[in-house]
């Protein structure tokens, strides 16, 4: 298994993801491997919008790991399904240790979490095997971008070990603005669009000062916890040589489903 290139940040949406055969990015996530990434990692670093700390937590577990269905009200059979994917203990040591040495002095070992939907959900459609050692880091939500990105910088020599790392979020996620309708939000596009063209267009700096940057940054991302995954993927990219939306699909007038692949010189 040789060295990655490449990182990702990918919108998982809303949990129906797990049994929705009419969500475009449900395909999207089925074909990746033959679309956007046929490589085989050695384990796989997940960064979820899902886990939020005080400070950066990783699970230090023996597989396989438990499946939480952090959510609730939702059909009964999305609580039946299993994800039991092998623990990445060792994986998990070697990032307490890279972000140790970056200055990220308190790492917190868990050694119980499972994996909640914001790795489960998209993972069994990558990967359904289950066959791969996956290991999850938190963010932390009281800090801000940059702190984000260089957690991910901090990250980045993992790639040599071919470790694929993915940040899981939403590119937009405003809760209370959801509807069920058809039609996309003005505001939501207009952010989506503005994060394609920045990235796109190699804007980091944009990216991680976004609260001063984007249309709408406050009423696409009223809470950051589903965008600060897109900051550490791209700090652990490296020197980012492209990015590049790889799918782009709506639900629920607001929810984005944009996903993006960045790839290191």
């Amino acid at each position: 298994m040789g060295a990655i290139k490449e990182t990702f940040y990918i919108s998982h949406g809303s949990p129906t993801l797990s049994v929705d055969e009419t969500l475009p990015a449900r395909d999207f996530l089925k074909s990746f491997t033959k679309d956007h990434f046929s490589q085989r990692p050695s384990s796989i670093l997940v960064i979820s919008a899902h886990w939020d700390t005080d400070v950066p937590s990783v699970n230090v577990v023996d597989g396989p790991l438990d499946t939480i269905y952090d959510f609730y009200g939702f059909p009964d059979n999305m609580y039946q399904i299993k994800y039991p994917a092998p623990g990445a203990p060792a994986l998990a040591k070697k990032v307490k240790e890279l972000l140790n040495a970056s200055g990220f002095d308190t790492v917190i070992e868990d050694k119980k979490r499972g994996l909640d939907h914001g790795t489960w959900v998209p993972l069994m459609l990558m990967y359904p095997e289950a066959d791969i050692p996956v290991c999850q880091l938190s963010v932390q939500t009281h800090k801000g971008p940059k702190y984000h990105y260089d957690m991910g910088k901090a990250l980045a020599s993992l790639k040599d070990e071919g470790v694929l790392i993915f940040g899981s979020g939403a590119a937009t996620h405003n809760l209370r603005a959801l509807r069920m309708v058809d039609s996309v939000a003005t505001w939501a596009e207009e952010f989506d669009t503005w994060l394609k063209d920045t990235l796109e267009g190699g804007r980091y700096d944009d990216v991680i000062n976004y609260l001063e940057k984007a249309p709408h940054a406050k009423q696409a991302q009223p809470y950051p916890d589903h965008f600060f995954p897109l900051h550490v993927a791209m700090g652990a990219s490296g020197e980012i040589l492209k990015s590049e939306l790889i799918h782009q699909s709506w639900q629920l007038h607001s929810l984005s489903y944009a996903s993006y692949k960045f790839t290191a010189k």
